[in-house]
């Protein structure tokens, strides 16, 4: 009986001292939804305990036979399965695509049914983000395209407060259901004040869910 109790409390100790983690999945094309991504990822790691993981998907090729590396060339990771299954709660990033998700990101949330059967992600904080080339392209619909398969896993959905400022002062993106920008056309608007914070902030809030959750 000692040498189980014994085991017990190592097992306890250990579990204390491992770092939670935050999911931030995204797919960017090029780049402003992954400047979002490492900005929430900033916000994340403001709150002792947690950490952050970026990780992002392949593009997904209209031509059968065309395949990705397993790893990219540059730029952060590749998305698994078991990345989903590890986190403490998921950022989950695209750019609008005509109102809706990219492509390449419903189709990795496509292979998650696996994991919806075995309910991994049900009880996990999340919170969507988005990047716009036109200034009412889309954002909040967007938004809500990546919270349906969200909720389907029983994750519990997180936005943007008041009690941050940057929502009532922005001109460009920010939206209390997830941080939000404006790139412009070409992508050569830059990332503004409140843009960023509201990015940082997303992390923050996130991190300090999956820390009461846990």
């Amino acid at each position: 009986m000692w040498f189980l109790e014994k085991t017990a409390k190592l097992l306890i100790s250990s579990s204390r001292g491992k770092k939670l983690n935050i999911l931030v999945l995204y797919y960017s094309r090029h780049g402003s939804t992954q400047e979002m991504a490492r900005l929430i990822g900033r916000g994340v790691e403001e709150i002792e305990g947690i950490e952050a993981i970026i990780r992002t998907v392949p593009t997904v090729s209209p031509l059968c036979e065309a395949t990705e590396e397993a790893i990219p060339a540059d730029g952060d990771p590749y998305a698994t399965l078991d990345d989903l299954k590890s986190c403490a709660g998921l950022a989950i990033g695209s750019p609008t695509h005509f109102g809706n998700m990219a492509s390449s990101l419903k189709y990795f949330l496509d292979t998650t049914s696996g994991l919806w059967l075995e309910g991994v992600l049900a009880g996990k904080p999340a919170m969507p983000f988005t990047s716009t080339a036109s200034l009412h392209g889309g954002q909040e619909t967007t938004l809500t395209s990546m919270m349906l398969p969200l909720l389907h896993h029983g994750m519990l959905i997180c936005g943007l407060s008041y009690d941050n400022n940057e929502l009532l002062e922005t001109r460009s993106g920010g939206t209390p259901y997830g941080p939000s920008r404006h790139t412009g056309i070409k992508g050569e608007i830059t990332i503004s004040r409140e843009e960023k914070q509201l990015c940082l902030s997303a992390g923050r809030r996130l991190a300090t869910l999956a820390l009461k959750l846990s």
